[in-house]
């Protein structure tokens, strides 16, 4: 189960990073930003170390906000975002066609929501990539409470550099993670190289639309909001995500962005005119009062210094997925499906 209460979040807050080096952590994550003056090849260099800090700063947030899934879903009508969510990801599995018994390979796993509710929805093998160790210790205490410890683990590596054999997994998937890539076309052609031959890769990818003009300063600031709140080194456009699927070898079967036609916007939740109870934490008055028990948890000693400004760059990446998706449709989800 997520944690729940305050004391849960508190306990969390910097992951395996020491407590007394929590602030000294976020100041080195800013500096890599725009907002800071931080520089794109500069992240892309140390992509590994902005990603990882990035986790261990913000990982007990997403739980505590967000449950054991940490993405988005466009959803339909009367469907909370919890049940959207299941329904992405079972879509996913769906999608690429897992039979029983299979192994299948989660890249970028996280705490490992989505693999727990794959492998029980299709009585898969699941192994969760991952780079950081408090996900992954995580993770682990969450399959042994879920059931799935005998048939799922993560194996903690570099999605650029995966250790596994060629021809190793009958499926892949991403979900919201190769964004954190450096290189797109080199992290497609590890997956490519770990794929049997003949079977689905399948991602839910953050881009950037055709509508991102890199000369507006507006967009830009968009952009600078959700990479420095997402940990991400760059952006990509859609057409290049595609294009680089194509130059690592795999036949595109099958795209569409998944915010035309949704009933619901997936960033739904991010809209502070909207209220859920069933989202609370999630909504602007929930926001809000997680922003003060933050910062009466880190003013009484209970969570470390620096929380507030992890929290404070959370928020600014969600005003730029807000303004991103609902003003200029410039930031999306699209679904590329490759054999």
């Amino acid at each position: 189960m997520s944690k729940a209460g305050a004391l849960d979040l508190a306990s969390g807050l910097g992951g395996e990073i020491q407590k007394d080096e929590v602030l000294s952590a976020v100041e080195k994550y800013e500096k890599y930003h725009v907002c800071y003056g931080g520089e794109e090849e500069e992240r892309k260099a140390n992509y590994t170390d902005m990603v990882n800090k990035y986790y261990d700063l913000v990982t007990s947030f997403y739980e505590f906000g967000w449950g054991e899934s940490f993405h988005f879903a466009p959803r339909w009508k009367g469907e909370s975002l919890r049940e959207s969510i299941k329904r992405h990801e079972h879509f996913l599995a769906l999608q690429l066609g897992v039979k029983p018994g299979q192994k299948v390979l989660d890249v970028g796993c996280g705490i490992g929501g989505p693999l727990r509710e794959i492998a029980r929805f299709s009585s898969t093998s699941v192994t969760g990539l991952n780079i950081n160790e408090y996900q992954i210790t995580r993770g682990r205490e969450l399959n042994r409470i879920a059931g799935v410890d005998k048939t799922c683990d993560f194996v903690k590596a570099d999605f650029m550099k995966m250790p596994f054999y060629d021809n190793t997994f009958d499926a892949v998937y991403a979900i919201d993670a190769t964004c954190h890539a450096p290189d797109a076309l080199g992290c497609y052609k590890e997956i490519y190289r770990v794929l049997k031959p003949g079977q689905c890769f399948a991602a839910y990818e953050w881009c950037m639309t055709n509508a991102f003009d890199p000369k507006n300063q507006e967009h830009q600031k968009i952009k600078a909001e959700i990479e420095i709140g997402a940990g991400l080194p760059d952006i990509r456009l859609t057409t290049q995500c595609l294009e680089a699927l194509k130059q690592a070898g795999f036949e595109v079967i099958w795209e569409k962005d998944l915010a035309v036609g949704s009933p619901l916007p997936w960033y739904l939740p991010l809209d502070t005119s909207h209220f859920s109870q069933s989202s609370f934490r999630v909504t602007a008055l929930g926001r809000f009062i997680t922003r003060n028990m933050v910062k009466a948890l880190e003013f009484v000693g209970l969570a470390p210094k620096g929380s507030q400004r992890v929290q404070a760059f959370l928020e600014q990446a969600a005003e730029g997925l807000l303004d991103g998706g609902k003003e200029r449709d410039l930031h999306t989800h699209v679904f590329p499906l490759g054999s």
